[in-house]
């Protein structure tokens, strides 16, 4: 079972280590940092998080339960507090022999619960490049509906990457809830 902590500045050199080139940034990112990443960036990334009164962002390493180990990184953020809604961003299985193993979704339902059961949001919605479909099957698997796609959003490496939007709402992890509850009974 997942485990999210919030991501410290102990935490930096793991993530960067993880993050090995400009592509896997990009991937990871978007545009948020350059390439190299570095402690400057991700201290900027980090300020004003986690605070469940008055952050609109929250960012976490995920911590396998039964190990120990930190298996990967997942932020919350976009929140407004007025329109109940989040974004899931920067989600990142860092260790290629963890991949596969089913953190991902992991991460992703923690963090959904975070934002619906805590936060209650009313919606949260990701977006993810149309190639990563390991990625896109992860989303589903957790409750995420393909809501559409922007077609050629961001020029990397000699071509353009398109997003998959995704997005559930409050009631429908509500759901989701419920079917967890009578399967454990």
């Amino acid at each position: 079972m997942i485990q999210l902590l919030p991501f410290t500045p102990e935490d930096f050199d793991q993530l960067i280590n993880w993050i090995s080139n400009e592509k896997e940034l990009i991937i990871w990112s978007g545009n948020l940092f350059n390439y190299p990443l570095n402690h400057e960036s991700l201290q900027w990334y980090i300020s004003n998080t986690n605070d469940p009164v008055t952050s609109d962002a929250f960012v976490y390493k995920a911590i396998d339960g039964t190990t120990g180990k930190v298996v990967g990184h997942i932020s919350l953020g976009s929140i407004s507090r007025k329109n109940m809604s989040g974004r899931i961003s920067r989600v990142l299985i860092g260790d290629q022999k963890s991949r596969g193993k089913g953190y991902c979704r992991q991460m992703v339902e923690a963090v959904s619960d975070l934002g619906f059961g805590v936060l209650q949001l009313h919606r949260i919605s990701l977006g993810v490049y149309t190639a990563n479909t390991a990625a896109i099957s992860c989303y589903q698997k957790a409750g995420y509906s393909i809501e559409g796609v922007h077609r050629d959003v961001l020029w990397n490496d000699g071509e353009w990457l398109s997003i998959v939007e995704m997005g559930m709402l409050q009631q429908e992890w509500q759901v989701r809830k419920r079917m967890e509850l009578s399967q454990q009974s």
